[in-house]
């Protein structure tokens, strides 16, 4: 029961809200702070009230129906929103591009450093083989080298890695000079 809770407490899902809610009552005691220095006091020096509670207030049979209070929660919801996307959410999935950008960089890198990598091993290996072929050519007249033996997984892998790198040039999502 307890391992139950502290999975639900892990998601992830979880965690982003409980730290949605804390980033949104921070953005709104800002928020708030700014509209009872800032904005209701514009709004007394235009209007002669202290607040919007009072802005286009009417009564009517004894209701009384202020258009202001309403126009006054708009403006806060409003001012709240563009604070939390400027603030909150803009860099964030600035900070989320620049990451899988690098991400993708640096795969590709060790893609292009693997292939490289195994490239030149290759060829190294292949002049080995051909300097070891002519000598068990030299040394013994009547055994024979089968050239068509089956690549090792060393030499699939250089296969595979050389393909690819050169598929991703084909595509332009990899410099040539890679």
């Amino acid at each position: 029961m307890i391992d139950g809770f502290k999975k639900f407490i892990a998601r992830g899902n979880m965690i982003d809200m409980a730290v949605g809610v804390v980033m949104g009552s921070a953005v709104t005691s800002a928020v708030n702070a700014i509209v009872n220095s800032l904005i209701n006091p514009l709004i007394a020096m235009i209007f002669g009230k202290p607040n919007m509670d009072g802005l286009l207030a009417f009564t009517f049979n004894g209701a009384t129906v202020s258009i202001g209070a309403v126009f006054g929660a708009v403006l806060n919801f409003f001012i709240i929103a563009v604070a939390v996307y400027f603030f909150i959410l803009v860099p964030i999935n600035k900070f989320r591009d620049m990451s899988d950008a690098l991400l993708v960089k640096a795969k590709l890198k060790a893609a292009a450093d693997a292939a490289e990598a195994a490239s030149k091993e290759a060829v190294g290996k292949g002049t080995a083989d051909v300097a070891s072929k002519e000598t068990v050519a030299a040394d013994s007249s009547s055994s024979t080298v089968d050239d068509k033996s089956t690549p090792t997984a060393e030499e699939q892998t250089v296969a595979l890695l050389t393909e690819i790198r050169d598929e991703l040039v084909k595509r332009r999502t990899l410099p040539k000079s890679v």
